[in-house]
């Protein structure tokens, strides 16, 4: 005996637990790509044959097996949800619930595919309730979608787990895809198609049965576009539209649906909304509109109102009877999601699985492909139905025909299948068939009943097999399935009738809203902590002291205005920033910050405020001493982010923003040491930004001040205090000199503070 003992064998390495010696990048690349090929073909992007995602498939055949059909009663959607997922995707319930919803929801789906009882959803963009509150059930849509499962029009594949089966394709004659549309975001690609009108879909697809070479626009006479579950208007041209289907990319404006409506009042009225484009929220539209009153960006609108019921009806107030209804709605249509761009990219999976961009020619084409192939499949098993059938009867004939031998042999045999098998040459079936018939059964009646039974399915045998056999019978009968489901969604049918219109309209054009606003004197004024107000009519200015402010603050501009004009606000960090005096609070309170009505920086101080005269000039200089001449047109901003118009270096502000009179001919500087200088106004550069030039040379300090002026004039500053006098001096020509030179003393009795005013 040996005293050496065996090794145990080595236990096989797991595939999971081997280390692979690969190049990292390319290890990467090839398990993303078949991670961005699972989200394509199996998550994201719908089957050109059946309009459907593997959610949507699993949730319709999931209620198909709960026998959820329009007849029966509802269920709770948590046992749908359920058998989805605990059967045939595993995936999270939330999402599951989500997709199901979608299916139900009238203004997603142009044609519902579930039948939902109790809260799912609504156009104003809230959530639908749990699945333990909901009940569902399918519609008769879903049931046409998935007509032939039960006639081997399709194959069945194994669930993830191999436990069950599930149906590749919903083989119906419904033409889900174009009739409910879909959108996706796989990795790398994107689907959005929008819904159409099954009844013109058919008449396409019989087209393109009785002609395969039409041409792209003979369908699009057919099919105008798209036909949205929301309603709403489609504006863009029919060349726009045709070359959108053509290709299978494109984008199309979908605006709302409105009238003008009297309203109560000597010639008032207002304008009621009655449908919205798709997929635009009705809750977040009114807020949007809403916030555009509020902030006073549309000053000929008054006022929204949501009347909506089932039914949606939004109510605009103009702010007088005098707005033109038509340049109202162009601006919303700029301004709000009244007018929204739906985007069209017919990317499908065909029945290889292979994603492709299809033009609507394509798309329709291959469905017809997909439902001949469905056609051929339920005839070959209604054929073998049949056959199986007259086997049956020709045994059932022959037992009749030889009645009392039959009933002797299974009398007298204890095993009489063998001997009826091989006296009368039945099949196995056959003989089963006879041992297993019913007394009741044999009556002389019942022989003539079998023989109309076998003749007729002997006639509908002989038309299935000519149908297999010929492509042309094939597309009669499929013309035939079309008209007759045709009918079904017909344009005089509640659920066939067209509801997106086609108006061809030109874009909303942009129109000046400052002509919309009515035109009023007000008083501006600003607090030196920054609130500004508009007080209705010209104040006096003599006294802003009377104005109100808060507790510890004081007037620093106040000006006479009208609320058609734009305000310039110019603060020392250079930055320039435009204001509606229209938007201006009232005077009744403390006024509003400027910085809520501007996106201000940190720290900025306003030096000046002004109405934007878009003709006049500026003059504008830094604390060193640089600046140079603008004009207000090319400073003036258009948004609240202002306008950075003087650039400054290190510790520099902005410190002079003066208008330019339009005799003015010299500039005067004051520097902090109190040096003036005079020099031609011809020698300040017009820029519309940038740092500008050397006004005046300084060896200490900066700028204190400037000016412009006539010389013939003189220069004229404030004598101070309360008296509102000023003094001029007529010969300036011990101060005029190059602009950038050092200077000289002003003239007596100039203010110590050095300023001009």
């Amino acid at each position: 005996m040996s005293d050496v003992t065996e090794a145990p064998p080595e236990e096989p390495e797991d595939e999971f637990d081997a280390i692979v010696d690969a190049p990292f990048d390319a290890a990467l690349s090839e398990r993303y790509l078949i991670y961005a090929m699972s989200t394509i073909t199996a998550r994201s992007l719908p089957d050109l044959r059946d309009g459907l995602k593997p959610v949507h498939r699993r949730l319709l055949w999931a209620m198909r097996l709960l026998k959820l059909d329009p007849s029966q009663g509802y269920k709770k959607c948590a046992r749908v949800v359920g058998d989805v997922i605990g059967k045939y995707h595993p995936h999270g319930d939330q999402s599951v619930y989500d997709a199901m919803v979608r299916l139900a929801q009238t203004f997603s789906l142009r044609y519902p595919l579930v039948d939902g009882q109790g809260n799912f959803g609504n156009i104003d963009g809230d959530n639908a309730a749990a699945y333990r509150y909901t009940e569902a059930r399918l519609t008769r849509t879903a049931i046409e979608l998935m007509s032939g499962l039960d006639e081997n029009a399709t194959d069945l594949k194994p669930t993830y787990n191999g436990e069950d089966e599930e149906p590749e394709v919903m083989p119906g004659l419904f033409p889900n895809l174009l009739a409910n549309g879909a959108s996706g975001i796989a990795v790398g690609m994107a689907t959005n198609i929008p819904s159409h009108n099954v009844h013109e879909i058919i008449d396409a697809a019989i087209l393109l049965i009785e002609s395969p070479k039409a041409e792209h626009a003979e369908i699009m006479e057919i099919v105008r576009g798209p036909d949205l579950p929301t309603g709403g208007t489609l504006v863009d041209p029919k060349e726009v539209i045709d070359a959108a289907y053509e290709s299978g990319k494109g984008a199309m404006r979908v605006r709302c649906k409105w009238e003008k409506e009297d309203a109560e009042g000597r010639g008032a009225w207002q304008i009621v909304v009655t449908e919205i484009p798709y997929q635009v929220q009705k809750g977040k539209l009114i807020e949007q509109i809403a916030q555009i009153i509020a902030d006073k960006k549309l000053p000929i609108l008054a006022d929204i109102r949501d009347e909506s019921d089932e039914n949606v009806r939004i109510v605009l107030e103009p702010k007088s009877r005098a707005v033109d209804p038509e340049d109202l709605m162009n601006a919303l249509f700029r301004m709000s999601d009244l007018e929204n761009r739906f985007s069209l990219n017919m990317n499908v999976l065909d029945k290889d699985r292979v994603p492709k961009v299809m033009g609507i020619k394509e798309v329709l084409q291959h469905w017809i492909v997909h439902q001949i192939e469905v056609l051929v499949r339920r005839s070959q098993h209604r054929l073998d139905k049949i056959d199986a059938r007259l086997e049956l009867l020709e045994g059932y004939i022959i037992a009749y025909l030889n009645l009392d031998r039959v009933i002797e042999i299974i009398r007298q045999n204890d095993e009489p299948k063998p001997l009826l098998m091989e006296e009368f040459k039945l099949t196995d079936r056959q003989a089963e068939a006879i041992l297993n018939m019913r007394l009741r059964s044999l009556r002389k009646l019942e022989e003539m009943e079998l023989k109309s039974e076998r003749d007729k399915l002997k006639e509908e045998r002989e038309g299935l097999e000519k149908l297999i056999e010929s492509p042309a019978r094939q597309k009669t009968r499929l013309k035939k399935d079309l008209a007759a489901m045709r009918k079904l969604y017909a344009e005089d049918t509640e659920l066939g009738a067209r509801r997106t219109m086609l108006i061809e309209a030109a874009p909303a054009k942009e129109i000046s809203l400052e002509a919309f606003i009515e035109k009023e004197p007000v008083t501006v004024i600003m607090s030196q902590r920054g609130w500004i107000k508009a007080m209705k009519g010209h104040a006096d200015l003599s006294a802003p002291d009377s104005f109100k402010f808060k507790e510890g603050d004081g007037p620093k501009f106040a000006f006479h205005a009208q609320t058609t004009d734009k305000l310039l606000m110019c603060c020392d960090n250079g930055r320039f920033y435009t204001i509606g005096a229209d938007k201006l609070p009232g005077a009744r309170g403390f006024g509003e910050p400027v910085g809520s009505m501007v996106d201000l920086e940190n720290g900025a101080e306003p030096v000046a405020l002004m109405v934007a005269d878009m003709k006049a000039k500026l003059l504008l200089a830094s604390t060193w001493g640089r600046g140079f001449i603008c004009n207000i047109a090319d400073v003036v901003a258009e948004t609240k982010k202002g306008r950075q118009v003087v650039n400054l270096k290190g510790d520099a502000r902005l410190m002079v923003v003066r208008l330019v009179p339009a005799e003015a001919d010299h500039v005067a500087a004051i520097g902090e040491n109190r040096k003036l200088v005079v020099f031609a106004l011809a020698e300040m550069p017009e820029m519309a930004k940038g740092q500008g030039v050397m006004l005046q040379r300084y060896k200490d300090g900066g700028l204190s001040d400037a000016a412009v002026f006539k010389l013939e004039e003189g220069l004229s500053w404030a004598m101070g205090g309360d008296t509102g006098r000023t003094r001029t001096e007529n010969d300036m020509t011990m101060w005029r000199v190059a602009r950038g030179a050092a200077g000289r003393l002003p003239p007596t009795g100039f203010p110590k503070n050095g300023k001009f005013d």
